[in-house]
């Protein structure tokens, strides 16, 4: 472990929260988020983890390297300028994958801390994420049903500043240490992660359908947030969202659980939900935590596809793609 500066003491619930993000083999990418998190409002009083994972091959190795000496440029740049309160750069010996780096990096932090936002290495924040983020954090700290804190938005079109719904995002968010510690199991299986769950429950989980996030539960290991995810959910918990987007994920084609070529992404489809992040302070009062009809409604359009929106290219390429399917399972 290295470090800009190291911290001395647990944060209280009035502290600032601290940031841990997650890095591997992208250093455009990386760099990009760091001077973004840098130049939030609140990035002057924030601790930051970097947790940074090793190589799986002589390839891999050389691009974490690069990493870790854009992390090492950042950190002594902090030290000199105190753009951050701290920087502290944990680096793994090892490959440990995406889900054992987050969930032992999340573990870590909570060691000290009680609360965590929590970014990847593709996620541009905007000026105001950190505080939307922290104010959140001491407005609902009481409400032990609300589990988790968003700064990503699928819909912008709520007429308040803020939202609640079950639905979990995963890019650019926090939690409390007694919501996770208590909640989150990191499920070894499919029987494991839906025991005890009804046939109403996956559909609640799907959105009827249009999210098929539950095939996601045979990869192994099972992702981080799909787990996360169904934890909220078996708590009957609620996660809060701002009414515009406060972060961009800039490695939708690039991601370890998602690849494609951008120039050939743009020729075939669009995400509805990539928008340049919102520039202003996102004002916050407190709500009763609740769900909304009319929000799930709004979520149900924006989750078909997984939020992917097809050119008359990508149509025709999907319909012969299906055609083939069909054909190979007859």
């Amino acid at each position: 472990m290295s470090s800009a500066s190291v911290p001395s003491s647990r944060n209280g619930s009035s502290a600032v929260s601290p940031v841990a993000l997650f890095v591997y083999n992208r250093a455009d990418n990386t760099r990009r988020t760091l001077q973004a998190l840098l130049a939030n409002t609140l990035a002057p009083q924030t601790q930051l983890y970097v947790f940074s994972d090793g190589g799986r091959d002589d390839a891999s190795w050389a691009a974490v390297r690069e990493v870790r000496a854009l992390l090492h440029e950042t950190a002594t740049e902090v030290g000199r300028t105190r753009a951050l309160l701290s920087m502290t750069i944990v680096e793994r010996p090892t490959n440990y994958y995406l889900e054992r780096n987050i969930i032992e990096g999340i573990h870590e932090v909570f060691t000290r801390h009680d609360t965590v936002i929590v970014l990847e290495d593709d996620i541009v924040t905007a000026p105001y994420f950190l505080q939307f983020m922290n104010d959140a954090f001491r407005l609902y700290r009481e409400d032990k049903n609300v589990m988790h804190i968003s700064g990503f938005t699928r819909i912008e079109s709520s007429p308040l500043s803020t939202y609640f719904t079950p639905f979990m995002a995963g890019w650019g968010w926090g939690t409390w240490r007694d919501r996770w510690q208590q909640h989150f199991r990191h499920y070894q299986s499919r029987t494991e992660a839906l025991a005890d769950l009804t046939d109403e429950d996956l559909r609640a989980l799907e959105y009827g359908g249009v999210f098929p996030c539950l095939k996601n539960l045979d990869r192994n290991p099972i992702p981080w947030d799909l787990c996360w995810g169904i934890a909220i959910h078996r708590a009957s918990g609620l996660c809060l969202y701002p009414s515009r987007t406060l972060v961009r994920n800039i490695g939708l084609a690039s991601g370890t659980h998602f690849h494609m070529s951008l120039p050939l992404s743009r020729l075939i489809q669009r995400y509805e939900y990539d928008r340049e992040p919102y520039t202003q302070p996102i004002p916050l009062t407190y709500q009763h935590p609740a769900s909304d009809p009319a929000i799930e409604q709004q979520l149900h359009v924006a989750l078909t596809d997984w939020g992917i929106r097809y050119t008359w290219l990508g149509r025709i390429l999907r319909r012969i793609a299906r055609t083939v399917s069909t054909k190979g399972h007859n």
